[in-house]
Protein backbone atom coordinates (compact mmCIF):
# COMPACT_ATOMS: atom_id res chain seq x y z
CA UNK A 1 0.00 0.00 0.00
CA UNK A 2 1.30 3.33 -0.98
CA UNK A 3 1.58 5.71 1.89
CA UNK A 4 0.30 9.14 1.13
CA UNK A 5 2.00 11.85 3.05
CA UNK A 6 0.50 15.26 3.41
CA UNK A 7 2.51 18.35 3.90
CA UNK A 8 0.95 21.10 5.94
CA UNK A 9 0.62 24.38 4.12
CA UNK A 10 2.34 27.39 5.61
CA UNK A 11 0.06 29.53 7.68
CA UNK A 12 -1.56 32.18 5.54
CA UNK A 13 -1.09 35.78 6.39
CA UNK A 14 -4.19 37.22 8.03
CA UNK A 15 -5.91 39.86 5.90
CA UNK A 16 -6.55 43.10 7.70
CA UNK A 17 -10.09 44.36 7.34
CA UNK A 18 -9.23 47.74 8.74
CA UNK A 19 -6.96 50.46 7.49
CA UNK A 20 -5.10 53.27 9.13
CA UNK A 21 -6.90 56.36 10.27
CA UNK A 22 -5.71 59.92 10.50
CA UNK A 23 -6.06 61.57 13.91
CA UNK A 24 -8.89 64.05 14.30
CA UNK A 25 -6.56 67.01 14.69
CA UNK A 26 -5.04 66.47 11.24
CA UNK A 27 -7.81 68.28 9.33
CA UNK A 28 -7.73 71.57 11.33
CA UNK A 29 -3.93 71.48 11.44
CA UNK A 30 -3.76 70.91 7.67
CA UNK A 31 -6.20 73.78 7.07
CA UNK A 32 -4.21 76.19 9.26
CA UNK A 33 -0.96 75.09 7.61
CA UNK A 34 -2.39 75.56 4.12
CA UNK A 35 -3.66 79.04 4.95
CA UNK A 36 -0.32 79.96 6.52
CA UNK A 37 1.63 78.74 3.47
CA UNK A 38 -0.58 80.66 1.04
CA UNK A 39 -0.38 83.82 3.18
CA UNK A 40 3.42 83.57 3.32
CA UNK A 41 3.61 83.15 -0.46
CA UNK A 42 1.37 86.17 -0.97
CA UNK A 43 3.52 88.39 1.24
CA UNK A 44 6.65 87.19 -0.55
CA UNK A 45 5.16 87.83 -4.00
CA UNK A 46 4.09 91.35 -3.14
CA UNK A 47 0.71 91.66 -1.39
CA UNK A 48 -2.09 90.05 0.56
CA UNK A 49 -5.56 89.54 -0.90
CA UNK A 50 -8.30 88.02 1.25
CA UNK A 51 -10.23 86.30 -1.56
CA UNK A 52 -7.09 84.84 -3.14
CA UNK A 53 -5.87 83.71 0.27
CA UNK A 54 -9.09 81.83 1.04
CA UNK A 55 -9.45 80.23 -2.40
CA UNK A 56 -5.87 79.02 -2.77
CA UNK A 57 -5.74 78.06 0.91
CA UNK A 58 -8.76 75.81 0.40
CA UNK A 59 -7.19 74.26 -2.73
CA UNK A 60 -3.89 73.56 -0.97
CA UNK A 61 -5.77 72.05 1.96
CA UNK A 62 -7.81 69.74 -0.29
CA UNK A 63 -4.72 68.56 -2.15
CA UNK A 64 -2.78 68.00 1.06
CA UNK A 65 -5.54 66.15 2.89
CA UNK A 66 -6.14 64.00 -0.19
CA UNK A 67 -2.48 62.97 -0.35
CA UNK A 68 -2.14 62.22 3.37
CA UNK A 69 -5.46 60.37 3.52
CA UNK A 70 -4.61 58.28 0.45
CA UNK A 71 -1.29 57.20 1.98
CA UNK A 72 -2.67 56.37 5.42
CA UNK A 73 -6.35 55.50 4.92
CA UNK A 74 -6.77 54.52 1.29
CA UNK A 75 -8.40 55.98 -1.77
CA UNK A 76 -12.04 55.65 -0.64
CA UNK A 77 -11.51 57.50 2.62
CA UNK A 78 -9.46 60.16 0.81
CA UNK A 79 -12.28 60.69 -1.68
CA UNK A 80 -14.73 61.02 1.19
CA UNK A 81 -12.60 63.67 2.89
CA UNK A 82 -12.18 65.67 -0.34
CA UNK A 83 -15.90 65.61 -1.11
CA UNK A 84 -16.71 66.64 2.45
CA UNK A 85 -14.25 69.50 2.12
CA UNK A 86 -15.88 70.62 -1.15
CA UNK A 87 -19.34 70.53 0.44
CA UNK A 88 -18.10 72.55 3.41
CA UNK A 89 -16.49 75.10 1.08
CA UNK A 90 -19.75 75.42 -0.88
CA UNK A 91 -21.66 75.96 2.38
CA UNK A 92 -19.22 78.67 3.46
CA UNK A 93 -19.51 80.39 0.06
CA UNK A 94 -23.31 80.34 0.36
CA UNK A 95 -23.37 81.69 3.91
CA UNK A 96 -20.59 84.28 3.52
CA UNK A 97 -22.69 86.88 1.62
CA UNK A 98 -25.48 86.58 4.19
CA UNK A 99 -23.10 87.04 7.11
CA UNK A 100 -21.36 89.92 5.34
CA UNK A 101 -24.68 91.65 4.63
CA UNK A 102 -25.94 91.22 8.19
CA UNK A 103 -22.65 92.45 9.63
CA UNK A 104 -22.67 95.53 7.39
CA UNK A 105 -26.28 96.40 8.21
CA UNK A 106 -25.89 95.83 11.95
CA UNK A 107 -22.54 97.63 12.26
CA UNK A 108 -23.69 100.72 10.34
CA UNK A 109 -27.28 100.82 11.54
CA UNK A 110 -26.81 100.08 15.22
CA UNK A 111 -25.33 103.51 15.93
CA UNK A 112 -28.44 105.17 14.48
CA UNK A 113 -31.13 102.86 15.80
CA UNK A 114 -32.69 104.15 19.01
CA UNK A 115 -36.10 104.55 20.57
CA UNK A 116 -36.30 108.16 19.42
CA UNK A 117 -35.41 107.09 15.87
CA UNK A 118 -38.37 104.69 15.88
CA UNK A 119 -40.92 106.96 17.58
CA UNK A 120 -40.32 110.30 15.91
CA UNK A 121 -40.98 111.52 12.38
CA UNK A 122 -37.83 112.24 10.43
CA UNK A 123 -37.28 114.89 7.81
CA UNK A 124 -35.72 118.28 7.22
CA UNK A 125 -36.82 121.55 8.81
CA UNK A 126 -35.82 125.13 8.14
CA UNK A 127 -34.57 127.16 11.10
CA UNK A 128 -35.42 130.85 10.47
CA UNK A 129 -33.06 132.00 13.19
CA UNK A 130 -29.91 130.39 11.80
CA UNK A 131 -31.13 130.06 8.18
CA UNK A 132 -30.03 126.43 8.20
CA UNK A 133 -31.79 123.29 7.07
CA UNK A 134 -31.75 120.83 9.99
CA UNK A 135 -32.10 117.07 9.39
CA UNK A 136 -34.08 115.21 12.05
CA UNK A 137 -33.48 111.43 12.16
CA UNK A 138 -36.65 109.43 12.50
CA UNK A 139 -38.50 106.55 10.92
CA UNK A 140 -41.98 106.58 12.47
CA UNK A 141 -43.65 107.47 9.17
CA UNK A 142 -41.81 104.62 7.43
CA UNK A 143 -42.59 102.05 10.14
CA UNK A 144 -46.30 102.91 10.10
CA UNK A 145 -46.36 102.91 6.31
CA UNK A 146 -44.62 99.54 6.09
CA UNK A 147 -47.04 97.92 8.54
CA UNK A 148 -50.10 99.41 6.83
CA UNK A 149 -49.08 98.54 3.27
CA UNK A 150 -47.89 95.02 4.16
CA UNK A 151 -50.93 94.39 6.35
CA UNK A 152 -53.39 95.38 3.60
CA UNK A 153 -51.49 93.26 1.08
CA UNK A 154 -51.64 90.27 3.44
CA UNK A 155 -55.38 90.78 4.07
CA UNK A 156 -55.95 90.69 0.31
CA UNK A 157 -53.52 87.92 -0.61
CA UNK A 158 -53.92 85.33 2.15
CA UNK A 159 -57.68 84.58 1.71
CA UNK A 160 -57.39 84.55 -2.09
CA UNK A 161 -54.30 82.35 -2.03
CA UNK A 162 -55.65 79.83 0.48
CA UNK A 163 -59.06 79.55 -1.20
CA UNK A 164 -57.47 79.13 -4.62
CA UNK A 165 -55.18 76.39 -3.27
CA UNK A 166 -58.12 74.62 -1.64
CA UNK A 167 -59.98 74.65 -4.95
CA UNK A 168 -56.97 73.29 -6.85
CA UNK A 169 -56.33 70.45 -4.39
CA UNK A 170 -59.74 69.53 -3.00
CA UNK A 171 -62.29 70.32 -5.71
CA UNK A 172 -60.78 70.66 -9.20
CA UNK A 173 -60.22 67.53 -11.27
CA UNK A 174 -56.78 67.03 -12.86
CA UNK A 175 -58.12 67.63 -16.38
CA UNK A 176 -60.30 70.59 -15.45
CA UNK A 177 -59.56 73.50 -17.87
CA UNK A 178 -60.05 76.06 -15.10
CA UNK A 179 -57.53 74.24 -12.94
CA UNK A 180 -54.97 74.21 -15.74
CA UNK A 181 -55.59 77.91 -16.39
CA UNK A 182 -55.13 78.86 -12.72
CA UNK A 183 -51.94 76.79 -12.48
CA UNK A 184 -50.56 78.43 -15.61
CA UNK A 185 -51.38 81.93 -14.35
CA UNK A 186 -49.80 81.20 -10.97
CA UNK A 187 -46.61 80.03 -12.70
CA UNK A 188 -46.55 83.21 -14.79
CA UNK A 189 -47.23 85.47 -11.80
CA UNK A 190 -44.41 83.83 -9.83
CA UNK A 191 -41.88 85.08 -12.36
CA UNK A 192 -43.27 88.60 -12.79
CA UNK A 193 -40.66 91.30 -11.95
CA UNK A 194 -41.69 93.39 -9.00
CA UNK A 195 -41.49 96.64 -10.95
CA UNK A 196 -44.13 95.31 -13.35
CA UNK A 197 -46.50 94.79 -10.41
CA UNK A 198 -45.90 98.40 -9.35
CA UNK A 199 -46.60 99.69 -12.87
CA UNK A 200 -49.78 97.61 -13.00
CA UNK A 201 -51.08 98.98 -9.69
CA UNK A 202 -50.23 102.59 -10.54
CA UNK A 203 -51.82 102.31 -14.01
CA UNK A 204 -54.95 100.76 -12.51
CA UNK A 205 -55.42 103.53 -9.95
CA UNK A 206 -54.47 106.22 -12.47
CA UNK A 207 -57.43 105.09 -14.58
CA UNK A 208 -59.72 105.13 -11.54
CA UNK A 209 -58.70 108.26 -9.60
CA UNK A 210 -56.58 110.20 -12.07
CA UNK A 211 -52.88 110.85 -12.61
CA UNK A 212 -52.18 111.58 -8.92
CA UNK A 213 -52.78 107.98 -7.91
CA UNK A 214 -50.05 107.64 -5.30
CA UNK A 215 -51.39 105.90 -2.21
CA UNK A 216 -50.57 103.14 0.22
CA UNK A 217 -53.50 101.07 -1.02
CA UNK A 218 -52.09 101.18 -4.55
CA UNK A 219 -48.78 99.87 -3.19
CA UNK A 220 -50.64 97.14 -1.29
CA UNK A 221 -52.29 96.00 -4.52
CA UNK A 222 -48.86 95.80 -6.15
CA UNK A 223 -47.52 93.70 -3.27
CA UNK A 224 -50.56 91.43 -3.33
CA UNK A 225 -49.82 90.61 -6.97
CA UNK A 226 -46.44 89.31 -5.77
CA UNK A 227 -47.82 87.56 -2.67
CA UNK A 228 -50.76 85.65 -4.13
CA UNK A 229 -48.77 83.11 -6.22
CA UNK A 230 -46.43 82.37 -3.31
CA UNK A 231 -49.34 81.76 -0.94
CA UNK A 232 -51.09 79.56 -3.52
CA UNK A 233 -48.01 77.45 -4.21
CA UNK A 234 -47.01 76.96 -0.57
CA UNK A 235 -50.57 76.21 0.57
CA UNK A 236 -51.11 73.81 -2.32
CA UNK A 237 -48.00 71.82 -1.40
CA UNK A 238 -49.00 71.70 2.27
CA UNK A 239 -52.50 70.47 1.44
CA UNK A 240 -51.09 67.72 -0.75
CA UNK A 241 -49.02 66.49 2.20
CA UNK A 242 -52.14 65.83 4.29
CA UNK A 243 -52.75 62.03 4.20
CA UNK A 244 -55.78 60.91 2.21
CA UNK A 245 -56.69 58.56 5.08
CA UNK A 246 -57.73 61.54 7.19
CA UNK A 247 -60.12 62.76 4.51
CA UNK A 248 -61.55 59.28 3.95
CA UNK A 249 -62.06 58.72 7.66
CA UNK A 250 -63.94 62.00 7.92
CA UNK A 251 -66.10 61.18 4.89
CA UNK A 252 -66.83 57.74 6.35
CA UNK A 253 -68.31 59.41 9.42
CA UNK A 254 -70.67 61.39 7.23
CA UNK A 255 -68.88 64.74 7.59
CA UNK A 256 -69.45 67.06 4.60
CA UNK A 257 -66.50 67.97 2.39
CA UNK A 258 -66.50 71.62 3.45
CA UNK A 259 -66.37 70.74 7.15
CA UNK A 260 -63.68 68.13 6.46
CA UNK A 261 -61.54 70.74 4.72
CA UNK A 262 -61.94 73.25 7.54
CA UNK A 263 -61.70 70.93 10.53
CA UNK A 264 -59.28 68.29 9.25
CA UNK A 265 -57.29 69.32 6.18
CA UNK A 266 -56.60 72.97 6.98
CA UNK A 267 -56.04 72.22 10.67
CA UNK A 268 -53.48 69.54 9.81
CA UNK A 269 -51.65 71.77 7.33
CA UNK A 270 -51.96 74.95 9.43
CA UNK A 271 -48.31 75.15 10.46
CA UNK A 272 -47.07 74.78 6.87
CA UNK A 273 -49.63 77.27 5.56
CA UNK A 274 -48.59 79.86 8.15
CA UNK A 275 -44.95 79.33 7.22
CA UNK A 276 -45.81 79.91 3.57
CA UNK A 277 -47.68 83.11 4.44
CA UNK A 278 -44.70 84.39 6.40
CA UNK A 279 -42.40 83.60 3.46
CA UNK A 280 -44.73 85.60 1.23
CA UNK A 281 -44.69 88.53 3.65
CA UNK A 282 -40.90 88.36 3.90
CA UNK A 283 -40.77 88.31 0.09
CA UNK A 284 -42.66 91.60 -0.27
CA UNK A 285 -41.88 93.56 2.90
CA UNK A 286 -38.51 94.60 1.50
CA UNK A 287 -39.71 95.46 -2.00
CA UNK A 288 -38.71 98.94 -3.13
CA UNK A 289 -39.55 99.35 -6.82
CA UNK A 290 -43.32 98.62 -6.73
CA UNK A 291 -43.87 100.77 -3.63
CA UNK A 292 -41.72 103.57 -5.03
CA UNK A 293 -43.87 103.61 -8.20
CA UNK A 294 -47.29 103.08 -6.61
CA UNK A 295 -46.97 105.03 -3.34
CA UNK A 296 -44.04 107.34 -4.10
CA UNK A 297 -42.27 108.66 -0.96
CA UNK A 298 -42.63 111.44 1.55
CA UNK A 299 -41.07 112.66 4.78
CA UNK A 300 -44.48 113.57 6.18
CA UNK A 301 -46.44 111.25 8.45
CA UNK A 302 -49.36 109.69 6.58
CA UNK A 303 -51.44 106.89 8.06
CA UNK A 304 -54.23 107.10 5.47
CA UNK A 305 -53.61 104.40 2.83
CA UNK A 306 -56.21 105.91 0.46
CA UNK A 307 -54.91 109.45 0.26
CA UNK A 308 -51.49 110.71 -0.76
CA UNK A 309 -47.99 109.26 -0.87
CA UNK A 310 -46.86 106.96 1.93
CA UNK A 311 -43.35 106.23 3.16
CA UNK A 312 -42.04 102.71 3.85
CA UNK A 313 -38.79 101.44 5.27
CA UNK A 314 -37.27 100.02 2.05
CA UNK A 315 -38.15 103.17 0.10
CA UNK A 316 -36.81 105.30 2.93
CA UNK A 317 -33.50 103.43 2.88
CA UNK A 318 -33.29 103.73 -0.91
CA UNK A 319 -34.12 107.45 -1.13
CA UNK A 320 -31.97 108.45 1.83
CA UNK A 321 -28.94 106.66 0.35
CA UNK A 322 -29.49 107.49 -3.33
CA UNK A 323 -30.80 111.06 -2.90
CA UNK A 324 -29.12 112.40 0.25
CA UNK A 325 -29.69 115.87 1.60
CA UNK A 326 -27.09 118.49 2.34
CA UNK A 327 -25.84 116.42 5.28
CA UNK A 328 -24.78 113.32 3.34
CA UNK A 329 -23.53 111.45 6.40
CA UNK A 330 -26.83 111.93 8.25
CA UNK A 331 -28.83 110.76 5.24
CA UNK A 332 -26.73 107.64 4.81
CA UNK A 333 -26.90 106.90 8.53
CA UNK A 334 -30.68 107.16 8.37
CA UNK A 335 -30.69 104.75 5.41
CA UNK A 336 -28.70 102.15 7.38
CA UNK A 337 -30.96 102.62 10.38
CA UNK A 338 -34.04 101.99 8.22
CA UNK A 339 -32.41 98.88 6.75
CA UNK A 340 -31.60 97.48 10.21
CA UNK A 341 -35.12 98.23 11.43
CA UNK A 342 -36.53 96.39 8.41
CA UNK A 343 -34.39 93.35 9.21
CA UNK A 344 -35.61 93.39 12.82
CA UNK A 345 -39.26 93.54 11.69
CA UNK A 346 -38.73 90.54 9.40
CA UNK A 347 -37.13 88.59 12.26
CA UNK A 348 -40.07 89.44 14.54
CA UNK A 349 -42.53 88.24 11.90
CA UNK A 350 -40.64 84.95 11.62
CA UNK A 351 -40.63 84.43 15.38
CA UNK A 352 -44.37 85.11 15.57
CA UNK A 353 -44.97 82.66 12.73
CA UNK A 354 -42.98 79.94 14.48
CA UNK A 355 -44.98 80.41 17.66
CA UNK A 356 -48.31 80.37 15.82
CA UNK A 357 -47.26 77.34 13.76
CA UNK A 358 -46.29 75.49 16.93
CA UNK A 359 -49.66 76.27 18.50
CA UNK A 360 -51.66 75.13 15.47
CA UNK A 361 -49.52 72.09 14.67
CA UNK A 362 -51.30 68.75 15.26
CA UNK A 363 -50.51 67.37 18.68
CA UNK A 364 -49.21 63.83 19.07
CA UNK A 365 -51.37 61.64 21.28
Amino acid sequence: MTEITTQSAPPSTALSLTSGRLPRFVEPVALVAALAVVAALQFVLGGFNLATWLIFGALVYLVGIAVFSTIVEGRRKATDRVVRGLVTAAFVLAVAPLISTLWTVVSKGLSVLSWSFITQVGGTTFDPNTLEVVSTPGALQAVVGTLIVTGIAALISVPIGILAAVYLVEYAQPNNPLRRSITFLVDVMTGIPSIVAGLFAFSLFALIVGPKAFSGFSAAIALSVLMIPIVIRSTEEMLRLVPSDLREASFALGVPRSVTIIKVVLRTAASGIITGVVLAVARVVGETAPIFIAASFTDNFNADPFNGPMQTLPVMAYTAYSFPGKDIDASQAQAWGAALLLVIIVVIFNLIARIVAKVFAPKAR
